[in-house]
């Protein structure tokens, strides 16, 4: 039987990067199979020998990162300099969740109490078994190894389905493992369509699936998850705010401001599209902004739209703005597919797609308000809750304005500074999705708590499960919880 498969391109240039299989249900039906088997060997070696060879993986990788760099370059278009920082960050995360996985998830002693004074208890995070990653293409191997460095370090085996658009990637990224742990496929990639996809969140075996992708995509995968009661985690994008307050540093603020627009074609899950500036300081921020923005241009500060499909939902955001704003740059003459080059308007009506919709191109609306109060309301005025920004010299009054934006991360004075901190957890809320990968919680996110309480001696004359259990008994009990609990705190 002939194996149909599909092609990687260049969304640059169109030309054919590889040709990988498109695997059917029953391959990914013996993925599963197979990773079964390798997810009990795998967590049988213990965490301290997979932190041996996790690290090893990292060494592996970083040998190879000139190489991984290049083929990222290719099947996305973005600069090799941004392929390079991509793994980078990926290399922290794999160091920092090796090193930290027994710490995080290992047994530990707990409290028990006065009422269980005579227990032990323990608690501990146990690998779950297969873990099956559905990654994007925007960031093929920073974002998907965010799930599948925590779920290895966990003890749990991985099936990888990466974009159709980026599958080289994801099979080189296997192929590497598997140098370090040669004997099991405790990580293997499956290459295809959204059939292929499907299959596996659909696999009864799976028990957790970790997406990355739209918040449309991201309901089709819950639905094939619930009818196994397979758990999800879910990162779905955003429309990230960046909010300039009176006492920002303007010149670190424009350019910040700009990177987290532009970089990787605004391709980016917590990347800037929506600007809220503080009357006072706004024409000094645009003048800043304006003036930076004219030595950014497509295919040489940043790369092309790496889905062709996403251009008419950039062109479609422009044309809307722009009817509707006033053009600081570019405009509807900016899109020249695959590339196009920075957007910037002021003024677009709040209830406008570009504003509401995730754009996920190089572009941006600025708007001025009265106060960082006002800017606050307008950025958490989304059905998204990703990531954000506050610019502000003042750092009690940034941290608060940090704390009360409606998103699972926010950087201060810095732009996505969050998703380089190993210990930091990453996801959001609202249609930005749910769980967290990264840090101590993306380690627990990909295990299961076990609670163990064991009874060291009987309590004397407090036999409470027991149906010999008399008057007296329950008397104490209750003189006991009295005395615990019954005094009003004023």
């Amino acid at each position: 039987m002939t194996t149909l498969t599909f092609d990687s391109l260049n969304p640059a240039t169109g030309e054919i990067v590889g040709s990988h299989p498109k695997q059917t249900p029953d391959a990914v039906h013996q993925a599963v199979g197979r990773a079964e088997e390798a997810a009990a060997w795998w967590a049988a070696l213990g965490p301290a020998e997979r932190r041996r060879r996790l690290l090893d993986y990292k060494a592996v990788l970083t040998q190879h990162l000139r190489e991984l760099a290049e083929l990222i370059h290719q099947e996305t278009g973005k600069p090799v300099g941004d392929a390079t920082l991509e793994l980078v960050l990926t290399l922290t995360h794999l160091d920092w969740a090796a090193r930290n996985a027994q710490k995080v998830l290992g047994r530990r002693r707990v409290a028990t109490g006065m009422i269980g004074l005579n227990l032990a208890a323990t608690l501990e995070y146990l690998p779950l078994g297969v873990v099956a990653v559905i990654g994007p293409w925007n960031y093929p191997v920073f974002t998907p190894m965010g799930s599948i460095a925590y779920a290895l370090a966990a003890g749990n085996a991985i099936v990888f389905k990466p974009s159709e658009l980026t599958p080289g990637v994801g099979v080189r990224l296997a192929e590497l493992f598997a140098e370090s742990v040669p004997e099991h496929p405790v990580f293997q990639t499956v290459t295809g369509l959204g059939e292929t996809g499907a299959a596996l969140a659909a696999d009864p075996r799976v028990k957790k699936v970790a997406f990355t992708g739209s918040t449309a995509t991201a309901k089709r995968v819950m639905a094939a998850c619930a009818e196994n009661l397979t758990p999800i985690v879910a990162e779905c994008g955003g429309k990230d705010a960046f909010i300039v307050d009176a006492d920002a540093d303007l010149g670190a603020a424009a350019d910040a401001c700009l990177w987290g627009a532009m970089a990787n074609a605004g391709q980016t899950c917590v990347g800037v599209e929506r600007v809220y500036v503080v009357d006072a300081v706004y024409e000094s921020f645009m003048r800043e902004l304006s003036e930076r923005v004219t030595k950014v241009k497509a295919g040489e500060q940043y790369g092309p739209i790496t889905m062709p499909g996403q251009v008419e939902i950039i062109k479609r955001h422009i044309d809307d703005a722009t009817k509707a704003g006033k053009v600081i740059t570019g405009g509807p003459d900016s899109v020249r597919a695959p590339f196009v080059d920075p957007v910037i308007v002021e003024d677009v009506p709040e209830d406008s797609p570009a504003v509401r919709e995730e754009t996920f191109g190089p572009t941006i609306t600025v708007r001025r308000t009265r106060d960082a109060q006002e800017a606050l309301s307008l950025a958490n005025a989304s059905t998204y809750g990703l990531g954000g920004t506050i610019f502000s010299r003042n750092a009690r009054r940034a941290t608060e304005l940090a704390r009360l934006m409606r998103s699972g991360m926010t950087a201060i004075n810095s732009v996505i500074s969050f998703a380089g901190v190993p210990s930091l957890p990453f996801g959001g809320i609202g249609d930005s999705g749910f769980g967290r990968i990264h840090g101590a919680d993306g380690l627990r996110e990909f295990a299961r708590p076990k609670a163990i309480a064991r009874q060291r001696f009987a309590m004397p004359g407090m036999n409470l499960t027991s149906f010999n259990r008399g008057p007296a008994e329950l008397e104490r009990l209750v003189r006991l919880v009295t005395f615990l609990h019954g005094r009003r705190k004023r």
